[in-house]
């Protein structure tokens, strides 16, 4: 079967401009060495990255060399370094893995390459309208400066053999703790999956008309802030270890489910607890629960420094992670199970039928069990919960 790209590349329902011009970053990229620096602490994420690098390099000559970080913030201080050392090109980071405030900070000095994604043949499946979730980033606009390329929904994961669902809001989950006391607990707000179960509880009891797009000053934070500690103070003698340590991130929270120490886990990534299942990591009789209201959601980006030594093998990767062939082997399961971020209403009759295709599992929700998609507040909102939050319970 001839590779998606190249069908586009050779003009396939593009018009003879954008062709041309894609077949030139097609040429200018042939040979080059792509260095995507992206999260590495998932093996299953690492291995789908090594397959997109597999079909890279077999139909376009372009190597994928994975950077694996344990925070994104080390690949934006990288490129701020260089950038300082007035090394405006040949930079050593092709391709980040970004998201929110580290978005932002590139955004605000300038360190970003494009827009370019209007550019790439495989955005025509994209719903790139004002509005979309493909738009904006932690509510910052994306402008074309990022290319999305999965899904991100929180989650709690909880074993159906030990208990019932976990209650359907955050406000209930003070007498829940209650009635089982010892039996939950939040990653350290110091890692992003403690500091999203924070943003979750705040989104929940934050005071009717709180607009938390808006980056947040001492008075509007303190305003909104007040019912969540509030919350925060009656659920934390309930926690595991009497709320006196916490896990250090949500793999040793899922560890802690695994082990019957806690009755919930929580993740980013609806399919993980399908995924820990198949590897063992997990009971098969562990399911997801959503609340009620539904919960933040936001679309992972891929963005190229403005001062990258290799632009067009990296624009060639984004757009190989925009393939509907590609979107679809990374939502199967038995692969990675990310949601794909392309519009279904764009796809033609093959890539629908691939997708409806895709195996489920009892552990797997589907988008419509999800439910709503709450929006990420601005990411001045994350940063003052972790500082306030250190301030509080660790001092």
């Amino acid at each position: 079967m001839k590779p998606l790209l190249s069908a586009l590349a050779l003009g396939l329902s593009l018009t003879p401009a954008l062709a041309e011009d894609w077949q030139q970053v097609l040429d200018q990229a042939r040979g080059q060495t792509v260095y995507f620096h992206a999260w590495g602490g998932d093996q299953r994420t690492n291995d789908f990255i090594a397959s997109v690098g597999d079909r890279l390099q077999d139909d376009h000559d372009v190597t994928l060399r994975h950077v694996r970080l344990a925070d994104t913030a080390d690949a934006v201080a990288r490129v701020l370094a260089e950038r300082a050392a007035g090394r405006d090109s040949g930079g050593s980071v092709d391709l980040i893995w970004l998201n929110g405030p580290n978005f932002l900070a590139m955004k605000e000095q300038d360190l970003l390459h494009g827009p370019f994604v209007a550019d790439l043949p495989n955005a025509r499946y994209l719903d790139l309208t004002e509005g979309s979730a493909n738009t904006a980033d932690f509510t910052v606009p994306v402008e074309g400066l990022e290319s999305p390329w999965r899904l991100a929904r929180f989650v709690f994961t909880y074993d159906s053999a030990r208990i019932a669902a976990p209650p359907a809001d955050m406000a209930g989950m003070v007498d829940w703790a209650a009635a089982n006391p010892g039996r939950v607990t939040h990653p350290d707000p110091a890692n992003f999956m403690g500091t999203t179960f924070l943003k979750q509880a705040l989104i929940e009891l934050a005071p009717a008309g709180t607009d938390l797009s808006l980056p947040p000053d001492d008075d509007s934070f303190a305003a909104a802030t007040a019912p969540l500690w509030e919350w925060y103070d009656a659920l934390r003698p309930h926690l595991w270890r009497d709320g006196l340590s916490f896990p250090e991130n949500e793999s040793i929270q899922q560890q802690l489910l695994n082990d019957g120490e806690v009755d919930l886990g929580m993740s980013f990534d609806p399919a993980s607890a399908a995924a820990a299942i198949a590897d063992g990591l997990l009971p098969d009789t562990v399911r997801v629960h959503v609340p009620a209201a539904g919960s933040i959601g936001n679309v992972s980006f891929v963005a190229i420094p403005a001062n990258a030594s290799n632009i067009a093998g990296a624009k060639v990767l984004a757009n190989a992670l925009l393939d509907p062939e590609t979107q679809a082997r990374m939502q199967n399961i038995d692969n990675l199970g990310a949601f794909s971020v392309l519009d279904p209403a764009r796809l033609d009759d093959a890539a629908t039928a691939a997708f409806a295709a895709l195996p489920t599992v009892p552990a797997l929700p589907s988008l419509q069990d999800l439910g709503p998609v709450l929006a990420e507040p601005h990411p001045g909102w994350a940063t003052r919960l972790t500082d306030a939050w250190q301030r509080r319970y660790t001092r």
